[in-house]
């Protein structure tokens, strides 16, 4: 029901403001604006974005939470989609999710909302066999067994190495 809602305001809040602020400045102000909206936030989309994934591979490098990184992230990446879409209303939102105070509040809010059933770092798990003791190192490996031939005579050295 809310997405219905927000398909049919969010499109018809934009029309009003369109015409308000296309009487007040005229058409191509208005129109100017729109357009340095958006190539003035896929600006800061890029660059705060890129600290962000900054932030999430330093999370990753040291085991730490990476919920805030990936949250802000996706935040960016909602703002971006918001800055593109022509219209006032949702650029101001799109400008307002660039604000690190508004998305850390918005996280703060989400995290409020939202139950963390499990939460694992790495992907290794541990196998034990009948009989097995652990201890404590464990290193899996591959190995292929591999058979001198025996060398021509008639070829001579490969020339690699020097006749002693």
């Amino acid at each position: 029901m809310w997405l219905l809602l927000a398909f049919v305001a969010v499109p018809m809040i934009e029309i009003a403001l369109f015409i308000q602020v296309g009487g007040l400045i005229g058409l191509w102000p208005t129109l100017a604006i729109v357009l340095l909206t958006a190539m003035a936030g896929s600006y800061l989309v890029r660059s705060q974005g890129a600290r962000e994934l900054g932030r999430l591979r330093q999370s990753f490098s040291e085991l730490s939470d990476p919920t805030e990184p990936l949250a802000n992230g996706a935040m960016i990446l909602f703002a971006g989609a918001l800055l593109l879409t022509p219209g006032f209303f949702t650029d101001a939102c799109g400008l307002a999710l660039l604000v690190p105070g508004v998305r850390h509040a918005v996280y703060r809010w989400l995290r409020s909302r939202v139950t963390v059933a499990s939460f694992q770092m790495g992907g290794a798990q541990q196998r034990s066999y009948p009989g097995q003791r652990y201890s404590g190192t464990t290193i899996d490996g591959d190995f292929e067994e591999l058979r001198d031939e025996p060398q021509d005579p008639s070829r001579g050295p490969s020339g690699w190495t020097k006749n002693q």
